[in-house]
């Protein structure tokens, strides 16, 4: 059976990501690219690992017409005008076998089921990439407490936390772009994360439903004079006028319909943790039983002292997200495959082969961009908002935050 025809539409870092894990992934290659900038370090990448050919192309409609799957991995901003082309080129004959988005499906719920009708129209299976649910770490601790989850009931509290120093590019910063801050960048994979570790054995992804949702957002460190500075002249982005958060927490609850029991998942992510770089933390309670996550610890050690970090500086090469070149490092050897990357491409892979969506697909991906959104109103309403209030859910619909309008100042400067 001959490779699926992969192709990227976007060349920056999450591309690069996939990528890399795709050096795991039977079945797919590398086919081509089309994006704006990026795309000849992309190509010579694929080329080096023997990932495909990556021919790059000038447009979305070639882009289409020689690939089997499409992977939007561009920015926020421009999913509708994306999707809206490659429906066009399927229109036009294009037959595509899969569509991946990465997260998170839209800034707004109404992107969001812009997207979802756009991908029913074209009656192509889709995949919403949400890499963390794909975590060996959390499947492997799922599997080894199946047994107590059926004994002793399932988990009944999840908390998940990503932070780091902040995102790479500019975009991210601008909350109108992006649709937020740290809350709609990463409170996406926390509250996903959560919300599969609270799911019963053996049951649906979306099978508990969520009920209620209460968030607090705040501006802690990139809004301070120096710091919003630094930002300025890096990014171009202003937060002393269009400002986003870079913290966030919440409780999301769920019930499970054929019990009655609720339980419930914290979230915490930022944009300030100056620590070793990028980190992953998870734990599951259940009666009797736990478990634990955190991606920053390593079965290697490495020391850099002050002379020999002097010789060389490249933080990243460590960790994602890395703020430091010396001293005792946390390095992951496989980041790609530690974050759940190279499995959740895997599993797409063999959807689609079958004719069929993948374990997350995009409206599973809506589901995700409406708890985001909810987070934001119970943050700027300050109350718990009930996810099962009909006005709630048609507020919901047509709900853009303050902060994705630019008006970020009215609640978190006050």
């Amino acid at each position: 059976m001959q490779n699926l025809k992969l192709g990227f539409i976007g060349a920056g870092f999450v591309a690069h990501f996939h990528a890399r894990a795709l050096c795991s992934v039977r079945g797919a290659d590398l086919s081509g690219v089309f994006a704006l900038k990026g795309t000849e370090d992309l190509r010579d990448y694929a080329h080096r690992h023997g990932l495909g050919e990556c021919t790059i192309y000038s447009n979305i409609a070639e882009l289409c017409m020689n690939s089997d799957v499409v992977a939007v991995l561009a920015p926020n901003f421009a999913r509708i005008e994306i999707v809206e082309q490659i429906a066009d080129a399927v229109q036009a004959g294009a037959e595509l076998k899969g569509l991946i988005c990465e997260k998170p499906l839209g800034r707004t719920v109404a992107e969001g089921t812009r997207l979802v009708a756009l991908a029913e129209q074209m009656n192509v299976p889709t995949a919403y990439f949400e890499n963390q649910i794909h975590m060996k770490t959390i499947r492997k601790a799922l599997d080894q407490l199946a047994p107590q989850q059926r004994a002793m009931g399932p988990i009944a509290l999840a908390r998940s936390a990503e932070e780091h120093g902040g995102p790479h590019e500019p975009w991210f910063w601008d909350p109108t772009r992006q649709g937020g801050g740290v809350l709609s960048d990463m409170g996406c994979h926390s509250i996903a994360a959560s919300w599969f570790v609270l799911t019963p054995v053996g049951k649906d992804v979306r099978f508990l439903e969520p009920v209620s949702i209460t968030a607090d957002c705040a501006l802690l460190k990139w809004g301070q004079p120096s710091y919003r500075q630094q930002l300025l002249e890096r990014t171009g982005v202003d937060y002393g006028k269009t400002p986003a958060e870079d913290f966030c927490t919440g409780t999301v609850s769920f019930r499970n319909p054929e019990t009655g029991q609720i339980v419930r998942a914290q979230f915490t992510n930022s944009w300030m943790f100056d620590k070793q770089g990028l980190r992953l933390m998870m734990d599951g309670l259940g009666p009797g039983y736990a478990f634990e996550v955190n991606t920053l610890r390593s079965p290697m050690e490495v020391f850099i002292g002050d002379a020999a970090a002097e010789a060389v500086a490249d933080a990243e090469a460590a960790l994602e997200k890395s703020t430091a070149s010396r001293g005792l490092l946390a390095v992951q050897p496989n980041e790609a495959d530690l974050y759940g990357y190279a499995d959740e491409l895997a599993e797409a892979v063999a959807a689609f082969r079958e004719g069929r969506d993948a374990l997350l697909n995009w409206r599973y991906g809506l589901e995700i961009t409406r708890l985001v959104q909810a987070g934001y109103l119970a943050a700027e309403e300050k109350r718990t908002i009930d996810l099962t209030d009909p006005a709630v859910q048609k507020r919901l619909e047509s709900y853009n935050s303050l902060i994705a309008q630019g008006r970020g100042g009215e609640m978190l400067f006050a």
